[in-house]
């Protein structure tokens, strides 16, 4: 049977906990319920955590997994159902309103089989500036030798809500020059770089320059082939149609707060999501969960 621990911290301005599970350990913030980093005892990073991320009120830390909720990125490149629901979206910032506050903690709960930790927001008790709607947002996260997140949007209006999201995922790899991603060929893509054209995956996505592509109609398992690394990261979703891949390379590095420049090459989002035509409108009372469970392999020899 693995051991578990929770350790409540305070980093510089947040309240976090470290939480152990047999040689797991997570950090999770209580702002913005943000993973922070993950790993396993004397192996690599599985989340990525900035060396110069800030532990800052009313900002998101970069690295880990921030919740983007109630839309994703710039409001204004939401579809207008979305937009709507913000009374200011020229004004609104990007990712949404509950990186930067706190959420109540439900409890913490472990078993001879992990240790689970429950996250609630709710915008009722919480009311989120210029976005006056009733819904209740919970976080579950479990820890049982794979890191498991589910992400339940609750509409509790009378009226429908519509919503996009993401779990902005930084991961950890030895060098985006040599990594690929397996599971999206076939899969259309919006190029934003190359001013929002569609194109279509062929292959394994691999990496010479700065990225910033999602994708659409995506399966429910991709998977990041770090060879230097010998691993492969699984990455199962569920209630999810769209992901976010992005890398700053060199030029971009520059200009990103709480981001070294040099640190480009150890990273790679990979944000699960409801973008686009993934979005989510949600009737009185209805829910929408959004699922990702992540774990490492070995590569065979």
């Amino acid at each position: 049977m693995a051991r578990s621990h929770v350790e409540r911290l305070e980093l510089d301005d947040l309240t976090c906990w470290r939480v152990r599970y047999g040689p797991n350990e997570l950090l999770i913030s209580q702002q913005g319920a943000q993973i922070l980093s993950y790993q396993e005892d004397d192996q690599p990073p599985l989340i990525w955590l900035s060396e110069q991320a800030a532990y800052k009120r009313d900002q998101g830390v970069r690295g880990g997994v921030p919740v983007c909720w109630p839309w994703f990125g710039s409001l204004q490149r939401n579809p207008q159902t979305v937009q709507a629901m913000h009374r200011q979206p020229a004004q609104a910032p990007a990712h949404g309103l509950v990186r930067g506050l706190d959420w109540q903690l439900l409890g913490i709960d472990s078993d001879d089989n992990g240790i689970c930790l429950d996250f609630l927001f709710n915008t009722a008790d919480q009311p989120l500036a210029d976005w006056p709607h009733a819904a209740e947002l919970h976080l579950r996260i479990r820890l049982d030798g794979r890191l498991h997140l589910e992400l339940t949007s609750r509409n509790l209006g009378d009226t429908p809500l519509a919503i996009s999201q993401a779990l902005h995922s930084y991961f950890a790899v030895s060098d985006i020059r040599q990594v690929s991603v397996e599971g999206l060929h076939g899969c259309r893509y919006i190029e934003t770089l190359e001013d929002w054209q569609t194109c279509q995956q062929e292959g394994p996505l691999q990496f010479s320059g700065e990225t910033d592509r999602i994708y659409l109609d995506t399966p429910a398992q991709l998977s990041i082939l770090d060879p230097a690394w010998q691993r492969r990261i699984q990455l199962h979703s569920s209630g999810s149609n769209s992901a976010v891949l992005w890398n700053p390379w060199t030029d971009k590095a520059q200009r990103l707060s709480q981001f070294a420049p040099d640190a480009w090459p150890g990273m790679l989002c990979i944000e699960h999501a409801n973008v686009l035509d993934d979005i989510r409108t949600l009737a009185a009372g209805e829910h929408h969960q959004l699922a990702l469970s992540l774990w490492s392999e070995p590569l065979n020899d």
